[in-house]
């Protein structure tokens, strides 16, 4: 039962965690999205249409990032180049994505794939409790191995420096010789691709079909995982294995037949989103010193003092 419970809340977190982790990227270069959502089922459709064209899963997974990548350019253009305001731009891209996969997406209702296929460590696969770790798809371990080069990225190395220097203060960055734009645009294309790969992850292997807007919500929970984990790409693994768990297992406390009413299950991601939030909230300067500086303002070179 335990190893269950780990194994669907490592499963269901792992969309999360790929939209947590590309949208950290994105603010570390100063621009919010609050498109994660859109993106996510744009994601999630490409990688579902591409895997039943193909037959090929990882042909599905490198079309979704690489689909998505391209429509995050959109909210890139809009923010970086045009200077139009991020939140409405983020809002925008959310509700592109759920009117277009509700069109494109209406005659592939029902369809099934066949989707990846488990990839066990030997060895430690039959650790007690903890093998089930080790008996995950690919996508699994590659969403860590993402976290170490994330991370590895931006506090080791000389480019990742200029990534943080260009949120925290772009006039600073712009000084010292750093294209400002450039940085931003190249990190809003990655990023959105890997928020793909996580919407992808949810029709391709945690399940195999596509029902419209799938996401439910998964986008939005990811932009609260953000500040949750104080722009640290360590901690957003955690907390979206916290929310994964929390959404995944209230299903089977349903079909265990517990006594507790069905909606107030359904709502519980949201509500421990809520209290994420709150709770954030109260760090006061100690959350407030891990955002970066100039997240969400625009920045035009012709300001430079």
């Amino acid at each position: 039962m335990i190893e269950i419970i780990i194994d669907t809340t490592i499963r269901a977190g792992t969309p999360i965690f790929f939209a947590t982790l590309g949208a950290i990227l994105m603010e570390k270069s100063g621009i919010i999205n609050l498109g994660i959502e859109g993106l996510m089922l744009i994601g999630a459709l490409s990688g579902f249409f591409f895997t039943y064209s193909s037959g090929n899963p990882y042909i599905g997974f490198l079309m979704a990032a690489i689909v998505t990548s391209l429509v995050g350019t959109i909210h890139g253009v809009l923010t970086i180049y045009l200077r139009g305001n991020q939140i409405v731009s983020g809002l925008a891209l959310t509700m592109f994505g759920t009117g277009v996969t509700a069109l494109f997406g209406k005659n592939m209702v029902g369809e099934t794939i066949i989707g990846l296929d488990r990839m066990p460590v030997i060895f430690l696969k039959s650790i007690p409790y903890l093998g089930v770790l080790f008996k995950q798809d690919i996508i699994v371990y590659f969403s860590i191995v993402l976290l170490i080069l994330i991370h590895l990225f931006l506090h080791k190395t000389s480019v990742g420096l200029n990534l943080r220097t260009v949120g925290e203060n772009p006039y600073a960055a712009d000084n010292a010789g750093i294209n400002v734009n450039m940085y931003r645009f190249i990190t809003v294309f990655i990023s959105s691709g890997i928020v793909g790969i996580g919407g992808a992850y949810l029709s391709v292997s945690y399940t195999p079909l596509w029902i419209e807007n799938m996401t439910a919500g998964r986008g939005w929970i990811a932009v609260a995982l953000v500040i949750f984990s104080s722009w640290d790409v360590r901690k957003a693994l955690l907390g979206s294995y916290l929310f994964g768990g929390i959404a995944a297992n209230q299903l089977r406390l349903q079909a265990i037949g517990t006594n507790i009413s069905v909606q107030l299950l359904q709502m519980l991601p949201y509500i421990f989103t809520i209290i994420v939030l709150i709770l954030s909230s109260f760090r006061g300067e100690k959350n407030s010193s891990s955002q970066p500086e100039s997240l969400g303002l625009p920045y035009d070179r012709e300001d430079r003092i």
